[in-house]
């Protein structure tokens, strides 16, 4: 059934609107407005996804997205503290890059000189007739950073790129392209305010031969803001990527993960946390694709769920005939705090080559009752136990960090959900 044959929802003929009274003001050239055009032409011909469509099934968009906020000329603020001392901070805020970044190794551009002289055109289109992230996306971005880590550099501070999104709508991309042999650590980092906001990011990590990035996604973020998030990577041969999405807030959160293992001995790593609730949706969506030999991959997604909140992960792990050898693994791991909770776990895997070891699984779970009473029978307050139980659970995963300042961010988001909701 197309746009054609039925009513548009609120927030699909919001974003049309949106689109008419924006386009004028976005940065682009010709080339750029076909790619803008085409992707609200695909919006308007399909509309939001629905449980239909496959890749949507745990998130149907065009029910839980009601309404989508005008833009707010006002909603601009000044970049954030990092969190880790001595970090190099490229910030976007209300859709607009702001300050001037500077790194040794590294060069910053801004996504919207790019989008001006049209270089970025190629890369706007969506990966496909199901990516509603790439086409709200391609129609309204309106600028990023572009980074550029030289071959051969070992960056001496961290990253961080910081999406502010106070109120209104905004609309960003990251792009970034790492060197042969080059070793850097990126925060990605999602600020908000107090209000109803509406927000998108894509980003582009492509990583040469030898290149080893640790990648950190932050969003710690009120129960009143949407984000449809999307993190494409291309590894090269012995590239290493190690991936951290830690989700510890948000109304309605869409985080798609896509990665192509590429070159001949690369490895990725996924460490994921949610922390839901509320009546909160959040949804973690990845794609894997094995494409070369002696390749390798570790996905791990631990998910805590309060109240009346609802979570889902789908990973799907496609390993090709030209991919022996390879060794790919999957786990999801659920923990349910409220007999109102839910989580949908969906773990895949497509294997078109036969010498590969490949597994994956997925755990559902509540609160041990012989730890709790452990616990609580040696003096510790019930929801003191409780608090302790989960920051264990979830723990695990944050001790992968070598880096202890990363891992200290991480624990302090946890432990600040944890005093809220433990």
């Amino acid at each position: 059934m197309n746009m054609h044959t039925r009513q548009r929802t609120p927030a699909e003929q919001a974003l049309i609107d949106a689109f008419g009274d924006r386009v004028g003001d976005l940065p682009g050239n010709e080339d750029v407005l076909i790619a803008r055009d085409t992707a609200i032409e695909a919006l308007k011909e399909q509309g939001l996804p629905s449980r239909r469509v496959e890749s949507w099934h745990y998130t149907d968009l065009r029910t839980l997205l009601r309404q989508v906020p005008g833009f707010d000329a006002m909603a601009g603020s000044g970049a954030r503290p990092p969190l880790i001392g001595g970090a190099c901070v490229a910030a976007v805020s209300n859709g607009e890059a702001i300050g001037t970044p500077k790194l040794d190794g590294a060069s910053f551009r801004r996504l919207g000189e790019m989008l001006t002289d049209g270089s970025f055109a190629p890369a706007l289109p969506p990966r496909g007739p199901d990516d509603a992230v790439g086409e709200i996306n391609a129609a309204f971005v309106s600028d990023g950073w572009f980074v550029d880590i030289a071959a051969g550099a070992n960056l001496g501070a961290p990253i961080e790129l910081q999406l502010i999104q106070e109120s209104g709508q905004g609309h960003v991309r990251l792009p970034v392209r790492v060197g042969k042999g080059a070793r850097a650590t990126i925060f990605e980092r999602h600020l908000g305010g107090e209000i109803d906001a509406f927000a998108t990011s894509v980003s582009h990590l492509d990583l040469a031969d030898e290149a080893e990035i640790t990648w950190v996604i932050l969003r710690d973020k009120n129960e009143a803001e949407t984000e449809l998030c999307q993190f494409n990577a291309r590894l090269g041969a012995n590239a290493k990527l190690l991936l951290f999405v830690v989700n510890a807030g948000g109304k309605l959160i869409r985080h798609e993960v896509h990665v192509g293992v590429t070159g001949e001995g690369a490895d990725f790593r996924l460490r994921g946390i949610n922390l839901l609730s509320g009546t909160t949706h959040t949804d973690v969506t990845m794609t894997l694709d094995h494409e070369a030999e002696a390749t390798s991959s570790t996905a791990i997604v631990r998910n805590v769920v309060a109240d009346r909140a609802h979570g889902c992960f789908q990973g799907q792990i496609r390993v090709k005939q030209t991919a022996q050898k390879t060794d790919a693994r999957m786990a999801c791991n659920s923990l349910i705090l409220s007999d109102d909770a839910e989580f949908s776990a969906k773990p895949e895997l497509e294997i078109f080559a036969d010498d590969v070891q490949c597994g994956h699984g997925a755990t559902v779970t509540e609160i041990d009752r012989d730890h709790l009473f452990y616990l609580m029978a040696r003096g510790v307050p019930e929801r003191e136990a409780r608090g302790l139980l989960v920051k264990a659970f979830v723990m695990e995963i944050v001790e992968e960090v070598e880096d202890e300042s990363i891992a200290e961010a991480l624990a302090d988001v946890i432990e600040g959900w944890l005093g809220k909701h433990g």
